[in-house]
């Protein structure tokens, strides 16, 4: 098989304008009712609440979806500020600034050999394809052509900062960095380390004494949650960025609304699977609090829950 063959089409971002007509099928779900569908429609109920009443609002997520059209839904969400904070993983801040500087993801399959697609030179994220030149050079590019620049007005950066620093330089309408940006939304990595951006951040600080200051994201945060009077979450996916949204909300006795998108289980006791109502016992989610998690895969659920943020 040839290279030419696998990348054919390439993937496209969503808006959340397009999501109008998906509002209507709500109500169709709401008929429906069962399973699945009764816990669809009480988040999208949530979270349409959650934005009107809630002054502080978590987007967390996981990197993957950075790869799939949903990339500018979320760009699209904090630019029209229904969410005044992200938290996510490292690999975000990858795709989005590959994305951003020209790499294109294209569709592709599960079902493939993955020793003939790296002899292509062929990433593969579930049924994502990914050119390796378009990810990790794209991303090393960017932080090199990037980060002498703002050494030269400081040498240490908070991470909320450097990830604005980025947006303020990308021209892309569909970047959750830029977004951030020309929001002033404040996107928290605690795992920024991990991934090819943070990686070339320490090849950043071992031949340019770039220092990265974690510190100031996490005073940011707490700030952000100490002042706040309600806050809310929508959480997609588990990991580090689930955790560190709903860890700092337990010093204010925990989130007044939450709605969890999984596809983990809680019968193996981990954070990924656990419901809210175990976020209770910690003190990370309010016994009084309006809750839900829907099962299934984010790049269905999502769109269909958001949508109702276009009747507002």
């Amino acid at each position: 098989m040839r290279r030419e063959d696998l990348l054919v089409e390439a993937i496209e971002d969503i808006t959340l304008e397009e999501l109008s007509q998906v509002r209507n099928y709500i109500n169709v779900l709401s008929k429906v009712y069962g399973f699945t569908a009764e816990s669809v429609v009480r988040a999208a109920d949530v979270l349409k609440r959650a934005v009107k009443e809630a002054d502080l609002r978590f987007l967390s997520f996981t990197a993957n979806l950075v790869s799939t059209g949903l990339r500018g839904l979320f760009a699209d969400l904090i630019r029209k500020r229904y969410f005044n904070v992200v938290v996510t993983t490292g690999g975000t801040v990858d795709h989005d600034i590959a994305r951003a500087f020209g790499g294109k993801y294209y569709k592709g399959t599960f079902a493939i050999d993955d020793a003939m697609l790296r002899e292509l030179g062929i990433h593969r994220l579930g049924n994502v394809f990914i050119p390796f030149e378009n990810y990790g050079t794209k991303v090393e590019e960017a932080v090199r052509k990037v980060i002498p620049d703002l050494l030269k007005e400081k040498k240490e950066w908070a991470g909320y900062e450097i990830l604005w620093e980025f947006g303020k330089r990308i021209n892309d309408k569909n970047s959750i960095l830029r977004a951030a940006y020309e929001a002033k939304v404040p996107i928290i990595v605690p795992g920024i380390l991990d991934g090819s951006f943070g990686t070339n951040l320490f090849i950043q600080y071992q031949l340019n004494g770039l220092k990265l200051n974690l510190f100031e994201d996490e005073r940011l945060i707490k700030d952000m949650v100490f002042e706040s009077k309600v806050s809310a979450a929508l959480i997609i996916g588990g990991g580090i960025s689930k955790h560190h949204t709903i860890w700092w909300n337990q010093f204010k006795d925990g989130l007044d609304y939450a709605i969890y998108v999984t596809t983990a289980q809680e019968y193996d006791g981990s954070l990924s699977g656990a419901q809210p109502r175990e976020a209770i016992s910690w003190n990370k989610v309010k016994p009084s609090s309006k809750h839900v998690t829907v099962y299934g895969d984010a790049t269905v659920i999502i769109p269909i829950i958001v949508s109702v943020l276009t009747e507002l």
